[in-house]
């Protein structure tokens, strides 16, 4: 299922329509809050007529962002999963414009999945990581690397406003193996898929979960797996997670 938000009269409200639909040319449904039917072990059920090319927000509100680190691929990662923190006030719904930092160097976009949580988990082993995920959705993991040079934190390197750009939706149920594109400025520049990453999804939430916390709603941005290419203000960045799309107008 296809779980998102949207404004209808002045109130952030859950809309959902079936894994096949037709995106956001569809028609979409009220729904329950998708949280407390994962806690059922249920889809969210759908109620009242149907929404028309809803303007989406981001598709939740999270608490925590964990980004792993050291992730890029399996040729170059000689650590072991490491993570990093990013502020949720970073967060944005795709299509809105970020405004790019002009005193922090070169400009990177990464394209990259990122792990909804569907309720508490804490200390989790591999094995049930991935059974406390509500699905996943895009995530725009927008970087200014000269600062990683003076910042290892990644504080100033991936934390200036907007710097978290997440797709239209939630994709729940399984997840396998997923394909990422990116295009920035119209060009082809990532296909890949999420099996290129050195660190399996579960591992992941076992590794965060390990040491933080994590809640409903929060996300774990899982990496680029050779997803990352140069931008600069003017390019539009389009990313596609599986069936999620994300679009980033940089200013």
């Amino acid at each position: 299922m296809r779980v998102a938000r949207t404004t209808i009269d002045g109130v952030a409200t859950w809309i959902g329509q079936p894994a096949d639909g037709a995106g956001l040319g569809g028609a979409w449904r009220r729904i329950e809050d998708p949280f407390d039917a994962f806690a059922r072990g249920a889809e969210p059920e759908a109620s009242g007529e149907a929404i028309d090319r809803p303007v989406l927000l981001a598709p939740c509100e999270p608490l925590a962002i964990v980004g792993i680190a050291h992730n890029r691929g399996l040729v170059d990662h000689p650590l072991p999963v490491q993570a990093w923190l990013k502020s949720p006030r970073t967060v944005v719904a795709s299509g809105v414009p970020v405004e790019a930092r002009r005193d922090a160097g070169r400009l990177v976009v990464e394209a990259e999945l990122a792990l909804v949580v569907g309720r508490d988990l804490f200390q989790v082993d591999e094995r049930e990581a991935m059974a406390g995920i509500l699905g996943y959705t895009a995530v725009d993991d927008v970087s200014y690397p000269d600062r990683a040079l003076v910042d290892q934190r990644n504080f100033e390197a991936k934390g200036a406003r907007g710097a978290t750009p997440l797709g239209a939706w939630i994709e729940t149920g399984p997840i396998g193996d997923v394909r990422i594109r990116m295009r920035v400025g119209g060009e082809q520049v990532v296909d890949t898929t999420s099996d290129a990453l050195p660190a399996s999804l579960a591992e992941c939430v076992a590794y965060v979960s390990h040491w933080v916390p994590l809640g409903p709603g929060d996300v774990i941005m899982t990496g680029a797996p050779y997803s990352n290419a140069p931008a600069r203000p003017g390019d539009r960045v389009e990313i596609e997670v599986g069936a999620v799309p994300l679009v980033t107008d940089l200013r």
